[in-house]
Protein backbone atom coordinates (compact mmCIF):
# COMPACT_ATOMS: atom_id res chain seq x y z
CA UNK A 1 0.00 0.00 0.00
CA UNK A 2 3.23 2.42 -0.16
CA UNK A 3 2.19 3.10 -3.55
CA UNK A 4 -1.05 5.22 -2.21
CA UNK A 5 1.40 7.87 -0.17
CA UNK A 6 0.12 11.14 -1.20
CA UNK A 7 -2.08 9.55 -3.92
CA UNK A 8 -6.34 10.86 -3.64
CA UNK A 9 -8.30 9.08 -2.27
CA UNK A 10 -12.30 9.74 -2.18
CA UNK A 11 -14.95 8.14 0.25
CA UNK A 12 -18.28 7.74 0.25
CA UNK A 13 -20.42 7.45 3.08
CA UNK A 14 -16.94 8.11 5.02
CA UNK A 15 -18.80 10.60 7.98
CA UNK A 16 -19.55 6.76 10.36
CA UNK A 17 -18.46 2.71 10.52
CA UNK A 18 -17.11 1.20 7.69
CA UNK A 19 -16.39 4.53 5.51
CA UNK A 20 -14.78 5.86 8.45
CA UNK A 21 -12.57 3.55 9.03
CA UNK A 22 -11.16 3.36 5.67
CA UNK A 23 -10.80 6.91 5.21
CA UNK A 24 -8.86 6.23 8.87
CA UNK A 25 -6.65 3.71 7.46
CA UNK A 26 -5.98 5.08 3.80
CA UNK A 27 -4.76 8.27 5.66
CA UNK A 28 -2.73 6.11 8.01
CA UNK A 29 -0.95 4.53 4.66
CA UNK A 30 -0.41 8.04 3.41
CA UNK A 31 -2.82 8.66 1.30
CA UNK A 32 -4.96 12.25 0.90
CA UNK A 33 -8.56 12.02 1.00
CA UNK A 34 -12.41 13.44 -0.29
CA UNK A 35 -15.06 12.53 2.14
CA UNK A 36 -18.40 12.77 0.76
CA UNK A 37 -21.42 11.93 2.91
CA UNK A 38 -24.41 13.46 3.93
CA UNK A 39 -23.03 14.89 8.00
CA UNK A 40 -21.23 17.96 6.81
CA UNK A 41 -20.05 18.08 10.62
CA UNK A 42 -19.20 14.31 11.06
CA UNK A 43 -16.96 14.99 7.61
CA UNK A 44 -15.34 17.99 8.94
CA UNK A 45 -14.53 16.09 12.30
CA UNK A 46 -12.93 13.67 10.54
CA UNK A 47 -10.78 15.66 8.10
CA UNK A 48 -9.37 17.76 11.02
CA UNK A 49 -8.32 14.47 12.98
CA UNK A 50 -6.78 12.72 9.91
CA UNK A 51 -5.22 15.80 8.63
CA UNK A 52 -3.59 16.22 12.24
CA UNK A 53 -2.59 12.84 12.90
CA UNK A 54 -1.43 11.40 9.53
CA UNK A 55 -0.15 14.42 8.17
CA UNK A 56 -2.43 14.18 4.88
CA UNK A 57 -4.44 16.85 3.09
CA UNK A 58 -8.25 15.78 3.58
CA UNK A 59 -11.28 17.57 1.08
CA UNK A 60 -15.08 17.52 2.11
CA UNK A 61 -17.62 17.68 0.17
CA UNK A 62 -21.51 16.98 1.73
CA UNK A 63 -24.08 14.69 -0.69
CA UNK A 64 -26.67 12.35 -0.35
CA UNK A 65 -26.12 10.00 -2.74
CA UNK A 66 -29.91 9.34 -2.75
CA UNK A 67 -30.22 12.11 -5.35
CA UNK A 68 -29.41 11.15 -8.55
CA UNK A 69 -27.44 14.35 -9.26
CA UNK A 70 -25.13 13.86 -6.33
CA UNK A 71 -22.39 11.58 -8.30
CA UNK A 72 -22.00 14.41 -11.15
CA UNK A 73 -21.33 17.10 -8.32
CA UNK A 74 -18.73 15.16 -6.47
CA UNK A 75 -16.85 14.57 -9.65
CA UNK A 76 -17.39 18.31 -10.90
CA UNK A 77 -15.95 19.04 -7.28
CA UNK A 78 -12.52 17.04 -7.46
CA UNK A 79 -12.30 18.94 -11.30
CA UNK A 80 -12.99 22.26 -10.29
CA UNK A 81 -9.80 21.51 -7.06
CA UNK A 82 -8.19 19.10 -9.96
CA UNK A 83 -7.51 16.44 -7.39
CA UNK A 84 -6.88 13.55 -9.35
CA UNK A 85 -8.89 10.27 -7.78
CA UNK A 86 -6.69 7.47 -7.00
CA UNK A 87 -8.32 5.28 -5.59
CA UNK A 88 -12.65 5.48 -5.19
CA UNK A 89 -14.13 3.58 -1.99
CA UNK A 90 -17.90 3.14 -3.33
CA UNK A 91 -18.81 2.60 0.24
CA UNK A 92 -22.22 4.48 0.81
CA UNK A 93 -25.41 2.42 1.39
CA UNK A 94 -27.98 1.63 3.73
CA UNK A 95 -30.70 -1.20 4.29
CA UNK A 96 -34.37 -1.17 5.38
CA UNK A 97 -35.77 -4.10 7.56
CA UNK A 98 -39.28 -6.00 7.32
CA UNK A 99 -42.09 -7.13 4.95
CA UNK A 100 -40.97 -5.89 1.29
CA UNK A 101 -44.95 -4.70 1.37
CA UNK A 102 -44.74 -2.66 4.35
CA UNK A 103 -42.06 -0.53 3.60
CA UNK A 104 -42.98 2.74 1.56
CA UNK A 105 -41.91 2.88 -1.98
CA UNK A 106 -39.73 6.04 -2.06
CA UNK A 107 -37.77 4.13 1.14
CA UNK A 108 -36.67 0.97 -0.74
CA UNK A 109 -36.38 3.47 -4.50
CA UNK A 110 -34.00 5.39 -2.63
CA UNK A 111 -32.05 2.27 -1.31
CA UNK A 112 -31.45 1.46 -4.86
CA UNK A 113 -30.23 4.38 -5.86
CA UNK A 114 -27.54 5.16 -3.37
CA UNK A 115 -26.85 1.61 -3.48
CA UNK A 116 -26.43 0.62 -6.90
CA UNK A 117 -27.61 3.65 -9.60
CA UNK A 118 -24.57 5.82 -7.48
CA UNK A 119 -22.20 3.09 -7.68
CA UNK A 120 -23.03 3.07 -11.73
CA UNK A 121 -22.51 6.47 -11.50
CA UNK A 122 -19.56 7.21 -9.44
CA UNK A 123 -17.72 3.96 -10.91
CA UNK A 124 -18.34 5.41 -14.59
CA UNK A 125 -17.32 9.00 -14.12
CA UNK A 126 -13.90 8.17 -12.47
CA UNK A 127 -12.93 4.85 -13.80
CA UNK A 128 -11.96 6.63 -17.67
CA UNK A 129 -9.22 8.64 -16.22
CA UNK A 130 -7.56 5.65 -14.27
CA UNK A 131 -8.04 3.61 -17.71
CA UNK A 132 -5.96 6.92 -19.13
CA UNK A 133 -3.29 6.50 -16.16
CA UNK A 134 -3.06 2.93 -16.54
CA UNK A 135 -3.66 3.28 -12.74
CA UNK A 136 -6.37 3.16 -10.55
CA UNK A 137 -7.99 1.44 -7.32
CA UNK A 138 -11.84 1.04 -7.10
CA UNK A 139 -13.86 -0.82 -3.97
CA UNK A 140 -17.25 -1.26 -3.66
CA UNK A 141 -18.61 -2.62 -0.57
CA UNK A 142 -21.25 -5.45 -0.91
CA UNK A 143 -22.10 -7.60 1.42
CA UNK A 144 -22.47 -11.37 2.77
CA UNK A 145 -26.30 -10.59 1.89
CA UNK A 146 -24.85 -10.79 -1.52
CA UNK A 147 -24.79 -14.32 -1.42
CA UNK A 148 -28.14 -15.47 -1.00
CA UNK A 149 -31.70 -14.62 -1.17
CA UNK A 150 -32.13 -12.36 2.00
CA UNK A 151 -36.31 -12.57 3.06
CA UNK A 152 -37.12 -9.15 4.97
CA UNK A 153 -34.33 -7.34 3.56
CA UNK A 154 -35.00 -8.79 0.63
CA UNK A 155 -34.50 -5.08 -1.34
CA UNK A 156 -31.23 -4.51 0.23
CA UNK A 157 -29.67 -8.06 -0.59
CA UNK A 158 -30.56 -7.99 -4.02
CA UNK A 159 -28.52 -3.90 -4.14
CA UNK A 160 -25.79 -5.66 -2.70
CA UNK A 161 -25.60 -8.70 -5.09
CA UNK A 162 -25.59 -6.01 -7.65
CA UNK A 163 -22.98 -4.56 -6.32
CA UNK A 164 -20.78 -7.92 -6.25
CA UNK A 165 -21.60 -9.18 -9.54
CA UNK A 166 -20.70 -5.62 -11.05
CA UNK A 167 -17.61 -5.59 -9.30
CA UNK A 168 -16.48 -8.87 -10.64
CA UNK A 169 -17.28 -8.26 -13.83
CA UNK A 170 -16.06 -4.62 -14.51
CA UNK A 171 -12.38 -5.94 -12.19
CA UNK A 172 -12.05 -8.36 -15.09
CA UNK A 173 -12.98 -6.03 -17.71
CA UNK A 174 -10.21 -3.34 -16.65
CA UNK A 175 -7.30 -5.75 -15.42
CA UNK A 176 -5.46 -4.95 -18.43
CA UNK A 177 -5.38 -1.47 -18.02
CA UNK A 178 -3.92 -1.74 -14.43
CA UNK A 179 -6.80 -0.71 -12.79
CA UNK A 180 -7.94 -2.84 -9.72
CA UNK A 181 -11.43 -3.49 -8.95
CA UNK A 182 -12.56 -5.21 -5.40
CA UNK A 183 -15.59 -5.92 -3.96
CA UNK A 184 -15.34 -5.91 -0.40
CA UNK A 185 -18.52 -8.18 1.71
CA UNK A 186 -18.91 -7.80 5.33
CA UNK A 187 -21.03 -9.72 7.49
CA UNK A 188 -22.55 -7.98 10.50
CA UNK A 189 -20.51 -4.30 11.81
CA UNK A 190 -20.20 -2.39 14.81
CA UNK A 191 -22.07 0.62 12.58
CA UNK A 192 -25.14 2.49 12.96
CA UNK A 193 -26.40 0.40 9.76
CA UNK A 194 -29.14 -1.94 12.17
CA UNK A 195 -30.45 1.34 13.86
CA UNK A 196 -31.25 3.34 9.77
CA UNK A 197 -32.69 -0.33 8.49
CA UNK A 198 -34.76 -0.67 11.93
CA UNK A 199 -33.16 -4.30 12.55
CA UNK A 200 -33.15 -5.96 16.35
CA UNK A 201 -29.54 -5.75 17.10
CA UNK A 202 -29.64 -9.31 18.52
CA UNK A 203 -30.77 -10.44 14.75
CA UNK A 204 -27.13 -9.04 13.13
CA UNK A 205 -25.02 -12.19 15.08
CA UNK A 206 -20.97 -11.24 16.35
CA UNK A 207 -20.08 -8.32 14.78
CA UNK A 208 -17.11 -7.00 13.53
CA UNK A 209 -15.17 -3.90 14.46
CA UNK A 210 -14.63 -1.89 11.09
CA UNK A 211 -11.54 -1.58 11.93
CA UNK A 212 -10.29 -5.07 10.88
CA UNK A 213 -13.11 -4.82 7.62
CA UNK A 214 -11.41 -2.18 6.48
CA UNK A 215 -7.69 -3.47 6.67
CA UNK A 216 -9.17 -6.56 5.19
CA UNK A 217 -11.01 -4.87 2.55
CA UNK A 218 -8.07 -2.63 1.56
CA UNK A 219 -5.11 -5.22 1.85
CA UNK A 220 -7.23 -7.50 -0.85
CA UNK A 221 -7.75 -4.18 -3.33
CA UNK A 222 -4.12 -3.29 -2.85
CA UNK A 223 -3.32 -7.29 -3.95
CA UNK A 224 -5.86 -7.31 -6.80
CA UNK A 225 -8.00 -9.61 -5.52
CA UNK A 226 -11.15 -8.96 -7.51
CA UNK A 227 -13.88 -10.25 -3.88
CA UNK A 228 -13.06 -10.87 -0.12
CA UNK A 229 -15.14 -11.98 2.51
CA UNK A 230 -13.87 -10.02 6.10
CA UNK A 231 -14.22 -12.91 8.86
CA UNK A 232 -13.50 -16.38 8.85
CA UNK A 233 -17.02 -17.02 10.31
CA UNK A 234 -18.45 -15.14 7.64
CA UNK A 235 -16.35 -16.93 4.95
CA UNK A 236 -17.62 -20.49 6.15
CA UNK A 237 -21.42 -18.84 6.37
CA UNK A 238 -21.32 -18.09 2.51
CA UNK A 239 -19.10 -21.71 1.54
CA UNK A 240 -22.06 -23.39 3.59
CA UNK A 241 -24.58 -21.29 1.88
CA UNK A 242 -23.44 -22.82 -1.66
CA UNK A 243 -23.30 -26.30 -0.70
CA UNK A 244 -26.78 -26.28 0.62
CA UNK A 245 -29.95 -25.95 -1.30
CA UNK A 246 -30.83 -22.53 -2.30
CA UNK A 247 -34.95 -22.69 -1.10
CA UNK A 248 -33.05 -24.39 2.26
CA UNK A 249 -31.11 -21.03 2.50
CA UNK A 250 -33.50 -19.23 1.58
CA UNK A 251 -36.00 -20.80 4.28
CA UNK A 252 -33.72 -20.36 6.82
CA UNK A 253 -32.96 -16.59 6.89
CA UNK A 254 -36.29 -15.68 7.12
CA UNK A 255 -36.86 -18.13 10.23
CA UNK A 256 -34.07 -16.13 11.08
CA UNK A 257 -35.00 -12.55 9.75
CA UNK A 258 -38.84 -12.90 10.62
CA UNK A 259 -39.95 -10.25 12.67
CA UNK A 260 -41.77 -10.46 16.26
CA UNK A 261 -45.05 -9.79 16.25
Amino acid sequence: MEEWRGKWALVTGASSGIGWALAEQLAFHGANLVLTGRRADRLAQLADDVSSRHKVQAQTFAADLGRSQAPAEIFRFTEQKRIPITLLINNAGFGSYGEFRKIEAPRLLNMVQVNVASVVHLTHLFLPPMVERRSGYIMIVASTAAFQPVPYISTYAATKGFDLLFAEGIAEEVRRYGVRVCALCPGSTVSEFHDVAGQPLHMAGPQEPNEKVARVGLQALAEGKPRVISGTRNWLSVEAQRLAPRRLVTRVAARMFMPQQ
